[in-house]
């Protein structure tokens, strides 16, 4: 799996281990109605707590990307993935408004910014090739 953790990090490894699957949900690196492993297997893999594997599917499970079965296991949301709702983009400004305030503090141009937030996106949504190169 495409997984990596940062085991210095700063940010919780349940965060960690969410905001990759979204990512490759959102890259389509992930297949709506795809099985996933295991708690007890990803664990495994990745080496951590299968209480931080649990709390990060119980996280998405909440956020609409994930259903979890007792007989199928862990799926990526077969039908539509949840939608920027008002509740959505409320903890998207509230989430971005600090990074925005450290970028204008340490003297970033908006455009900078914004030519950022625009690469990040397109990377995201067309993902590198497996087997071909990366820049």
């Amino acid at each position: 799996m495409f997984i990596e953790l940062d085991l210095q990090s700063e940010v919780p490894l349940y965060k960690q281990l969410a905001d990759q699957l979204v990512e490759g949900i959102a890259s389509g690196t992930l297949s709506p109605g795809q099985p996933l492993p295991s708690v007890r297997t990803l664990a495994a893999d990745l080496g951590i707590n299968l209480h931080t594997v649990n709390k990060a599917y119980q996280a998405l499970k909440q956020d609409g990307f994930l259903e979890i079965h007792r007989k199928q296991g862990v799926i990526v949301q077969p039908g539509s993935q949840p939608s920027a709702d008002e509740a959505f983009r409320q903890r998207l400004q509230r989430d971005l408004r600090p990074l925005a305030a450290e970028s204008v503090a340490r003297g970033m141009s908006e455009a900078d910014l914004l030519e950022l937030l625009r690469t990040l996106y397109r990377q995201i949504q067309n993902p590198p090739s497996k087997g071909g190169t990366s820049s």
